[in-house]
């Protein structure tokens, strides 16, 4: 479906625009074509202002009132006229005390006044409609606002500013070119072509290919700094889990004795690496035990192993390794696995050498949780392993969502079967669908070529009030 296609309502929304609970300061925002009518309805000013009147891009001191007359709040009204706003609305902006009750209070009487509750998201999505912005830069939007690291922080803000849509632009004309060029040379046979040659189609689109390869490349860099790494710390009891994961914290979080079996619930906390976010999940001990309790944290250490990007395995190097260690090691070995030799200050040389025998050096870290020894190499050790000796740097534009993989992903595979389809000598009319299929495909992505349920599902992810 077109972006064209996809109309806003001409409603006044409304919404609280900053997060529940007390502060100095809270917001509630307006934007729709009447907006400054119906603000204007509860807003009285000591000056006798009408904001219907006022400057575009002010800020009017006064109170609001319910349509009773009864003051609310003692506010200032930001004013933005359209287009020069968020949403390219009409739009007005509420700052008021930032107690619940007193925004509450206010929201309730804009609504009265004529306003309807906005939308999670409504906001940003009026900003993506009316040509504001492009998906893209809604997603950075909420990925901003959930940035887990200073790194995700700043590929968020980048995506914002718009500069993956204009790469995902620039590749997106370069194949419009191509297509308008092809399918005039189907209508128009006898015709020559400005500034195509056929013998200069097969380079071209193999460019697009190489650059549409390098953006899928990036995603898995993208989306560990997004999204952040599962990792999760497993072991039997009284290994050094729960230590680990202090220390990871720089706080006690978890409960630490010498009584094996302490921890009974999964624990997890994020923390980051280099500017890597990593969720880090401590687990129970994983043993056989009778007590019921136990039995269900050892079944949530074990259902963690399933979706965990990373597992630290830990073993006691002063006891060796024991039957439950190996039981668990088999359950962790084809996972991204780093092995955690902990206790090196009470080592057992014999342990030690018959650790290093039975698992593969490169995956071996040797620890003491307690002097805080070997704890800098495993940090580099788990940001080698997940990096795989790529960082952020080494990619111009990083892709962090799914979605963005996906149809970057299906118009790769259009442009293949288009390029084949060309090499091979097929209907023109065929390599013709499969180029448009490429375009529409990156269309999606920025929201070009864009259907409403998918609109609705990003937009869902937004709070109310942005």
């Amino acid at each position: 479906m077109a972006l064209e296609q996809l109309k806003s309502d001409n409603d006044v929304i409304a919404a609280i625009a900053t997060p529940p609970g007390t502060s100095g300061i809270g917001k509630v925002r307006l934007s729709g074509a009447e907006a400054l009518e119906i603000a204007d309805k509860i807003f009285v000013s000591p000056k006798e202002i009408n904001l219907t009147e006022v400057v575009s891009h002010t800020i009017n001191y006064g109170f609001i009132q319910n349509l009773k007359g009864k003051k609310i709040d003692e506010v200032l009204a930001l004013v933005m006229r359209a287009p020069k706003s968020f949403t390219r609305e009409n739009t007005v902006e509420f700052d008021c005390h930032g107690g619940m009750l007193p925004l509450k209070g206010v929201l309730q009487a804009a609504l009265a006044a004529g306003a309807r509750m906005a939308e999670p998201g409504e906001f940003t999505r009026r900003a993506f409609l009316n040509g504001r912005i492009d998906l893209i830069q809604a997603e950075g939007i909420i990925d901003l606002i959930n940035s887990k690291s200073s790194k995700s922080r700043e590929i968020a803000l980048q995506q914002l500013q718009g500069r993956l849509s204009e790469h995902i632009n620039k590749i997106r004309q370069q194949l419009l070119d191509i297509s308008t060029a092809v399918e005039a040379s189907i209508d128009f046979p006898e015709d020559e072509i400005p500034d195509f040659t056929f013998s200069e189609l097969e380079h071209k689109l193999m460019s697009i290919k190489e650059e549409l390869e390098e953006l899928i490349a990036s995603s898995k860099t993208g989306r560990f700094y997004q999204e952040g790494i599962d990792t999760v710390i497993v072991g039997k009891p009284n290994v050094g889990k729960s230590s680990l994961l202090n220390y990871f914290l720089d706080e006690e979080r978890a409960i630490v004795t010498q009584v094996p079996g302490t921890t009974r619930d999964v624990i997890s906390e994020l923390i980051t690496i280099s500017g890597l976010p990593l969720r880090i999940i401590d687990t129970a001990g994983i043993r056989k035990t009778d007590d019921q309790v136990e039995k269900i944290g050892v079944k949530k250490s074990q259902d963690s192993l399933k979706t965990a990007d990373l597992v630290l395995f830990m073993l006691d190097v002063s006891q060796g390794i024991t039957e439950e260690d190996k039981e668990i090691y088999n359950l962790v070995k084809d996972k991204p696995l780093i092995i955690l030799i902990n206790k090196t200050d009470l080592s057992v040389d014999l342990a030690a050498e018959d650790i290093k025998r039975q698992f593969s050096e490169d995956q071996l870290v040797f620890i003491s949780v307690k002097e805080e020894r070997g704890l800098k190499q495993l940090k580099e050790k788990i940001y080698s392993l997940i990096m795989d000796g790529k960082t952020a740097a080494d990619y111009e534009y990083l892709i962090t969502r799914m979605r963005h993989l996906k149809a970057l992903q299906n118009s790769q595979e259009s442009l293949e079967r288009a390029i084949s389809a060309w090499q091979a000598g097929i209907s023109t009319d065929l390599f013709a669908i499969d180029l448009r299929e490429a375009l529409i495909a990156l269309g999606e992505i920025t929201g070009e070529t864009v259907t409403e349920d998918i609109i609705d599902k990003i937009f869902a992810e937004f709070c109310i009030g942005k």
